[in-house]
């Protein structure tokens, strides 16, 4: 069972996008570093394709918001992603997304050492993630969030789901979760790009 739909065992507590556990919400609170991973969470999972090879991404303005009021109320953001494209550096960097880790096939040891060039802890990362490739990083930090059309596996480990997909604000939503836990939702400042 889903821990955000765990009722009998904790409180809830209302957000913008639902009633979560108390849990959730406490664990969120902790959180100094969220990180991403790319294809399926910032975009719909889709990759475009021209004849000339050249490859398109959709990224939502809502994710790009998110990620830049985050930054701005103080929690750090990375991505690691399994593929590389020019593409993800150059929306990252216009988000000002410090941490960009590309072609990443085994993301857990790129988190591990994104950590410990921090300094922080497990307890202080949230991971969004969607596929079986993000499951080793959802297990291993604090928070660990799937996207509502993340593959069964990852959604049954993940502390929380989102209810909005992957492409079409799923990090917006973790985005103000970590900062209506935090205090810092109603000062959100950015650019929605």
């Amino acid at each position: 069972m889903n821990k955000n739909t765990n009722t009998h065992l904790n409180l809830l507590t209302k957000t913008l996008y639902g009633d979560i556990t108390k849990e959730v919400f406490d664990r969120a609170k902790k959180i100094k570093l969220l990180v991403c991973d790319v294809d399926g969470v910032f975009s719909d999972g889709r990759i475009y394709l021209g004849n000339d090879g050249e490859e398109l991404k959709a990224f939502h303005t809502k994710d790009g918001f998110g990620i830049k009021a985050l930054g701005n109320s103080g929690v750090e953001v990375a991505i690691i992603t399994g593929r590389r494209s020019a593409i993800v550096a150059n929306r990252m960097t216009a988000l000002n997304v410090k941490h960009i880790v590309q072609g990443q096939e085994n993301k857990l040891p790129a988190l591990q050492h994104l950590a410990e060039q921090l300094k922080l802890s497990p307890d202080e990362i949230a991971y969004i993630g969607d596929d079986i490739p993000d499951l080793a990083c959802i297990v291993y930090v604090g928070l660990g969030v799937s996207v509502s059309d993340a593959h069964p596996a990852v959604s049954t480990k993940a502390d929380y789901t989102t209810f909005t997909q992957g492409g079409f604000g799923a990090v917006r939503e973790v985005c103000d979760l970590l900062m209506q836990s935090q205090g810092t939702l109603n000062d959100a400042t950015g650019a929605s790009i």
